[in-house]
């Protein structure tokens, strides 16, 4: 606050505040009290609100801990989230390393165009593409029918579609976070480590990957979150088998009607999700705060 005012002066500083104080009243608290709201009281017709009947209870969360199917896709799309996750770390950390200790400027500026271009398009057309990449008559299935690898196509929509799809969607916030932890890293502490004997394994499980902590699990965090929460993925590229748990919650809003159960389950997956990023980050040693810069 004190750096605020010093920079920006009293004035400045104060309006500074009141806007991110407004944004976070009204784009935050109030959409997740209400959420809360709406959660705990039943789905009466709007003659009833306000009645003997309009009481707050657990009945619509309890309701998915009584739903053998619903609970199934729920913990499905937890672990799922986190395969999300892990795939993406293991996609996007030999790239961070190469991009913050071993190429040159030209080749940084290079792989960051074209990392970050495709993200000019919106993340529903960017589905949409790996819709038809994937399908049953799309170009993956020719390729690999044309260099026999294949005899027959194959179906790819379902959980491995999904999984390269969020993977593909959420790659800059794995790598990013990653690639900036890595350049702070000192190149003369890796050549000491290769000077010393240690491989190349050694190097990245006791130097690099310890000081990146920090941007890893903020990859992890935001990576898990987004997949936790996607829809478009599923929706588009998913198969019966394959349903996500933000589908479940799209059909209690808008096809069942039932906002009150909707924003129960909704309040379900925010819960759960905050306890895996807070466990995770405990497990990692990092703080939010770290996370946050």
């Amino acid at each position: 606050m004190s750096d605020l005012g010093n920079r920006f002066g009293a004035g400045q500083s104060t309006v500074f505040l009141a806007l991110v104080l407004f944004w976070l009243a009204g784009m935050v608290l109030a959409p997740n009290l209400m959420m809360i709201d709406y959660a705990l009281r039943p789905n009466l017709p709007p003659a009833a609100m306000g009645g003997p009947d309009d009481t707050y209870s657990l009945a619509n969360i309890l309701y998915l801990a009584g739903e053998p199917t619903h609970r199934a896709i729920f913990f499905k799309t937890i672990w799922a989230s986190g395969l999300v996750a892990l795939v993406t770390f293991l996609v996007c950390y030999p790239i961070a390393f190469w991009m913050a200790q071993r190429a040159t400027v030209g080749q940084l500026s290079a792989a960051l165009l074209l990392i970050i271009i495709p993200f000019f398009i919106n993340e529903v057309l960017r589905t949409l593409a790996w819709f038809i990449i994937l399908a049953y008559r799309g170009p993956l299935n020719s390729v690999l029918m044309n260099a026999g690898l294949i005899e027959a196509p194959i179906r790819w929509q379902g959980d491995g579609g999904v999984l390269a799809a969020m993977v593909y969607a959420y790659i800059l916030f794995m790598l990013l976070p990653i690639y900036n932890a890595i350049e702070s890293l000192e190149k003369a502490q890796i050549e000491a480590a290769r000077d010393l004997g240690a491989s190349t394994w050694r190097i990245h499980a006791r130097v690099v990957i310890p000081h990146a902590k920090a941007g890893i699990a903020t990859g992890f965090v935001f990576t898990f979150m987004l997949a936790a929460g996607s829809y478009v993925a599923p929706s588009l590229l998913g198969s019966p088998g394959s349903r996500w748990f933000t589908e479940i919650i799209y059909n209690w809003f808008f096809e069942g009607g039932d906002w009150n159960r909707g924003a129960a389950y909704a309040l379900v997956l925010l819960v759960l999700c905050l306890t895996v990023v807070l466990v995770t980050l405990r497990l990692a040693r990092v703080n939010l705060a770290d996370v946050a810069t």
